[in-house]
């Protein structure tokens, strides 16, 4: 008793010499912004966790599943989370007492007692165990930092879920806006085969010149000539969409680019949607455990108290029937006295590597914030010039028409015909591409917010012991 408590009183003025923690540094502090600048903060609203689903083509889904299934990244992080929820259990054990087992046996002939030699066999089976009563914190502390970390890999899965759903629904996206210029093209092909047919007949007849014809034919072949290259573009993309489902390359069944609904972005937006993001979750948690490991460092400025003990028994011929019962019971204190400035060493870089994290938490905030705004921004802007290339694409349209009937009524050059055929087509493309950059701004918007994967809240980090 005398013992213990003079260990409990050593260990109070070793407290004192333990190094203070200083608080994270106020420049990593963020504040959310009050609004959006271009949607007003209102209620709340969740994203969709089958987010893609609402783009409504048939053949997203079975793409989204597969590459849940089989895309490498997805794999990978997931073995990570196994590997994190182990290292958890390992620390956790160090917190509990060992137990051990142990058997000796041995022959001994030595001289003996009435000058002859003797022979004696003896066994000594045991039991030992240890506990260290880790009175400061420092184990519960590691184990406080494996399990922040397991916290932090599962969000890291998430992330890499999230990452690669977006980028193949981006991916099939290019895909049909590939097809579709692709459509485009040989639909103006067709045309402009007429068109040469047509300015190949006049030629033929004396009524225009060859230097129309020669236009015509290099008009045909300049639309020509971009349909391989937009076939060759398709092929890579299937091929890439393959490999993010973990597939060898090959086709893709896809739908048009017009099937793909473009649903409208909510109201009201609130910053707090922004909690629901992977990745800054694992930045939280990766945090949380770099002050988990700091406090431990501090701990091992303080003694730690281990119990030990042991029992068994001697079994051997020179005892006759009656084995000898063997046992010990103690404690012991380790107090750091000299360690030639590695224990300081040790919390100086545990203080820089929270404090490194804190900084990395502010800046997936940032860029967070910096992602929603940007697609908020893109969607109002982006609708804005699908309005106007639409409408551009309607008068080029009616002006083809008039160019045309100007040419054959003798009244215009075949060159007008020929602008307007240029311009109407150049439309057609910027449609096309226009489309594409909403729906590629809207998945960017919907995997900013988190694209609902924050449904699962994580649990809430524990704080460091003796801090």
């Amino acid at each position: 008793m005398r013992a213990l408590i003079s260990t409990g009183v050593a260990a109070i003025m070793l407290a004192g010499c333990a190094p203070t923690i200083r608080p994270i540094p106020g420049s990593a502090a963020v504040v959310p912004p009050p609004a959006w600048r271009d949607t007003p903060t209102a209620a709340t609203v969740a994203a969709d966790r089958d987010w893609w689903r609402r783009l409504g083509d048939p053949a997203i889904p079975p793409l989204v599943d597969r590459a849940m299934a089989n895309n490498i990244d997805v794999l990978t992080a997931v073995a990570r989370v196994e590997e994190a929820e182990a290292l958890t259990r390992q620390a956790r054990s160090a917190r509990l007492p060992s137990l051990d087992a142990s058997a000796d046996a041995g022959v001994q002939r030595a001289p003996g007692q009435s000058g002859g030699a003797a022979r004696s066999v003896s066994a000594q089976p045991g039991v030992g165990g240890a506990w260290t009563l880790d009175l400061f914190g420092r184990v519960r502390n590691l184990e406080g930092a494996a399990r922040s970390r397991y916290v932090a890999s599962q969000a890291d899965r998430d992330a890499a879920r999230l990452a690669v759903i977006a980028a193949t629904v981006r991916g099939y996206v290019t895909l049909l806006s590939l097809a579709a210029q692709v459509e485009v093209s040989r639909n103006t092909l067709t045309s402009r085969a007429e068109a040469l047919r047509i300015a190949d007949d006049r030629a033929r007849l004396g009524y225009s010149s060859q230097f129309e014809l020669t236009q015509a034919q290099s008009e045909y072949e300049a639309v020509a000539q971009t349909i391989p290259v937009l076939e060759q573009a398709m092929r890579v993309q299937e091929n890439a969409l393959r490999r993010l489902t973990g597939d060898l390359p090959g086709p893709i069944v896809r739908g048009s680019l017009a099937g793909v609904a473009l649903p409208a972005t909510p109201a009201g937006l609130s910053s707090t949607l922004l909690r629901r993001r992977p990745d800054l979750v694992s930045a939280e948690y990766a945090l949380v455990a770099a002050d988990h490991v700091l406090a431990s460092r501090r701990a091992e400025f303080l003694p730690d108290v281990q119990l030990t003990g042991s029992a068994g028994a001697l079994f051997s011929n020179a005892l006759g029937r009656n084995p000898l019962t063997l046992w010990n019971a103690g404690a012991s204190v380790l107090a750091p006295i000299f360690s030639g400035g590695r224990l300081a060493a040790d919390f100086d870089v545990a203080t820089a590597q929270r404090d490194q994290a804190a900084f990395a938490y502010r800046g997936a905030v940032l860029t967070a914030f910096g992602e929603v705004e940007d697609a908020l921004s893109g969607e109002r802007r982006l609708r804005e010039q699908a309005d106007r290339v639409n409408r551009r694409r309607a008068i080029l349209q009616r002006s083809l028409v008039l160019a045309r009937d100007r040419y054959r009524g003798g009244y215009a050059a075949y060159i007008e015909e020929l602008d307007a055929q240029r311009n109407l087509f150049q439309a057609d493309l910027d449609a096309i591409a226009v489309r594409e950059q909403q729906l590629t701004n809207l998945i960017q918007l919907w995997a900013a917010l988190g694209g609902g994967w924050g449904d699962r809240a994580p649990p809430p980090p524990a704080a460091p012991v003796s801090r």
